[in-house]
């Protein structure tokens, strides 16, 4: 693939939330679709054409463009990681697991960190969930199973020789060949934990030698929560008759994390399949009760807002949905995070349903529970002096 040297004549900040009329009803531009089913990572034919006014006229549409600059950006055989400084703005806003990162060369400077402590490193992509054009700006909700071995030094410590597999979801806007806003989670408890670290431990070593960003300032964490947060929600704006994606996510969390959570049995399968933040897999409704219930008595008085949902499809072959959210708790409670601490804590998480027959069958869900541990850990010490 030819060096494409996007424009940089403007700035896109801030971005623009998106309306009813920016999700596509169909599944024309899917991962599905683009893979064949998962038969090919990386298909010959790159799918049907969409508009992508300003993007590499290599890229066939917003499908073909997130995953192969993934592949082309990570992977052995091309691992182009300076190909970062065309696809992401000089200028862009990552909000990851540990707070706000600025700028193109520092994503440039972490990726090739983890490319060198993981050199046989793999992203494949297990969703995409995605609303927009190319004048409002492309909304992608990336979910990606990270998988490769930890053969070098790293950040956390000497090379383990470990294999690690983790979920990823990576929330972007990208215009003109530009990513230029992220959120992205990387589970990076389930990575510590699968290199055989002690999470609390290292919680306390980071908090004397904290990464970028960490802890994050009330005013990034406003504007994390607020970045393509629309001020009018989009079932409010634009009220449908029948089943509204928008309205069905907001009310469902606020259910399920704000009050008793009563409406889980109607609203998902009785089988359903989760996987979520550090290595959680499990199905059925009663495991996922057990789940909210942990978190809901660790943080007895958690609130949870919905900061932007956007999805895909249609009733009658169903719909994937992504919503952003944040959410902040006093540590009070439970045992899941040892012994009560009275940390103030905020979190903050992407989750993604696979919905049929207007019921959940499939969700994904990361929240920054290192993060956390990590807030929690820093109040203890404080507690100590």
């Amino acid at each position: 693939m030819k060096r494409f040297i996007p424009s940089r004549t403007a700035t896109h900040h801030p971005a623009s939330p998106l309306t009813r009329k920016h999700m596509p009803s169909r599944y024309d531009f899917s991962l599905k679709s683009y893979t064949q089913n998962r038969a090919h990572r990386i298909p010959n034919e790159f799918g049907p054409k969409q508009a992508l006014e300003g993007f590499d006229p290599d890229y066939r549409n917003i499908i073909d463009y997130i995953v192969r600059i993934t592949h082309r950006i990570w992977e052995t055989e091309l691992r182009d990681v300076d190909y970062i400084a065309d696809c992401y703005a000089s200028d862009c806003l990552v909000y990851d697991d540990y707070g706000l990162q600025v700028g193109n060369q520092k994503i440039i400077a972490d990726t090739y960190h983890t490319t060198a402590a993981f050199p046989d490193i793999l992203l494949d992509a297990e969703e995409v969930i995605w609303a927009g054009d190319d004048d409002i700006g492309f909304h992608t909700s990336h979910l990606t199973r990270i998988v490769g071995t930890n053969s070098q030094p790293s950040r956390y410590g000497d090379a383990t020789h470990a294999r690690v597999n983790f979920l990823v979801i990576a929330n972007c806007v990208a215009l003109r060949n530009d990513i230029f806003l992220e959120h992205v989670l990387y589970n990076t408890s389930a990575m510590l934990q699968q290199l055989g670290i002690d999470l609390w431990k290292e919680a306390e070593r980071l908090i004397a030698e904290p990464p970028a960003g960490w802890p994050r300032t009330d005013q990034i964490w406003s504007q994390m929560s607020a970045a393509v947060s629309p001020d009018q929600t989009i079932a409010e704006l634009d009220p449908v008759d029948g089943f509204d994606p928008d309205a069905y996510s907001r009310q469902l969390h606020d259910n399920i994390w704000n009050d008793d959570g009563s409406t889980i049995d109607r609203h998902y399968a009785p089988g359903f399949e989760f996987e979520g933040t550090t290595e959680r897999s499990f199905s059925g409704t009663d495991a996922y009760r057990a789940y909210v219930n942990a978190i809901k008595t660790t943080f007895p008085d958690l609130t949870l807002q919905v900061d932007e949902v956007y999805w895909m499809g249609n009733d009658e072959e169903g719909y994937l949905i992504s919503t952003r959210w944040s959410a902040e708790g006093t540590h009070t409670g439970g045992t899941l995070y040892r012994k009560p601490s009275q940390a103030r804590c905020q979190i903050w998480g992407i989750t993604q349903w696979r919905i049929r027959d207007f019921i959940v069958v499939q969700e994904w869900q990361l929240f920054n529970e290192f993060d956390v541990m990590m807030q929690i850990s820093k109040a203890r010490l404080g507690q100590t002096r």
